[in-house]
């Protein structure tokens, strides 16, 4: 099991302390650092940043938001990020939501899994360079010559050499036909609210993916990076506060995330057979009442999404997550005595 930190975004302010988060991930062994964005800081600079002091993590985006940018200019930021840091770019993408495409980047949110097939399609033949770059499709269009075009617009090649046409493309997906494309076009996967008890809804979405004609990857050399919240514990009762610590969260998602009739994250719950818990939660989350809600999240539900125990029940809860696929956890550490207790017990 590899071991990815997970940055996040930045809140009001740029967070402190990341660097030495990310040299103690460096030396502990840890696999890569990874970034997000949401609408405040983007995912490419702070792994520049950060990432000029390390020799060997990879650096990896959870993700990049598709609609920020055009695939070309994603694969600029790729294939240069690849080239400063010696080939170790992950690029995790994602389509977010309708709130954020449309309400922040002034994008129609329509038709996702097809744009998202055309942008992997084009960020593959920037880093191959073996001739310029052309997409018939109607979201990206290369050379673009609808409304308003000169006539003028030229396929290009990119300037700089990539140096690998091989960069790992991993997307974030959640629903069923989201998942399968995954499975057929991408090197990995980023889900979310993924666990061990609700591992097999997913394996016939991945399965018809890799059925696929001209499917990428297989179940063999697929990776799924998944987003949880590891925490070493002393005893029992410190392993139930830390459970009562996330309730809010998971509440968060559950109720009040996206608009009421668009929460692909409630969604997701839904498909793990909490529908009726789910509708509860988000009545109350949206109407205020925010402590009630997370009151209903059953501590079954928190531990079943988390690995929270003293060390011996760690090792045997990551086991299991390893066990239905997982290759890597992505985890959020708040210190660097943190980031090497968790290498440490793992071990």
């Amino acid at each position: 099991m590899k071991l990815g930190l997970q940055l996040g975004y930045w809140g009001a302010q740029p967070p402190h302390g990341v660097g030495d988060l990310v040299t103690a991930a460096e030396e502990a062994g840890w696999d890569a650092v990874f970034t997000a964005e949401a609408w405040g800081s983007d995912a490419f600079t702070p792994l520049a940043w950060w990432g000029r002091e390390t020799s060997r993590l990879r650096l990896g985006t959870s993700i990049v938001q598709m609609s920020g940018r055009t695939p070309t200019s994603i694969a600029m930021h790729v294939l240069t990020l690849d080239h400063l840091s010696g080939g170790r770019v992950v690029l995790g993408m994602g389509v977010s939501g309708p709130q954020v495409v449309e309400g922040w980047y002034g994008q129609p949110f329509e038709k996702p899994l097809a744009r998202t097939r055309e942008v992997v399609s084009i960020i593959r033949q920037v880093l191959a360079r073996e001739a310029p770059v052309t997409n018939a499709g109607p979201h990206h269009p290369l050379p673009y010559a609808g409304p308003g075009a000169t006539g003028l617009g030229k396929a290009l090649k990119p300037i700089v050499h990539p140096l690998r046409a091989d960069v790992p493309i991993w997307l974030g997906a959640e629903g069923p036909k989201n998942v399968a494309q995954t499975a057929e076009i991408a090197d990995g996967w980023i889900p979310i609210f993924y666990t061990p008890s609700s591992a097999s809804m997913y394996q016939p979405w991945l399965d018809e993916g890799f059925a696929r004609p001209g499917a990428r990857r297989t179940r063999a050399d697929f990776e799924i990076a998944a987003t949880c919240h590891l925490q070493v514990t002393s005893s029992a009762a410190e392993t139930k506060a830390v459970i009562d610590g996330l309730k809010p969260v998971v509440a968060l998602y559950m109720g009040g995330m996206g608009a009421k009739d668009a929460n692909f994250h409630k969604s997701v719950f839904e498909r793990m057979g909490h529908e009726r818990l789910a509708a509860e939660v988000q009545e109350l989350y949206l109407s205020g009442r925010k402590d009630e809600a997370a009151a209903l999240i059953p501590d079954e539900l928190v531990d079943d999404m988390h690995i929270i125990g003293e060390p011996g029940q760690v090792r045997e809860r990551v086991a299991q997550w390893e066990e239905t696929g997982v290759t890597t956890l992505l985890l959020s550490c708040r210190s660097a005595d943190e980031v090497r207790l968790v290498a440490d017990v793992l071990s």
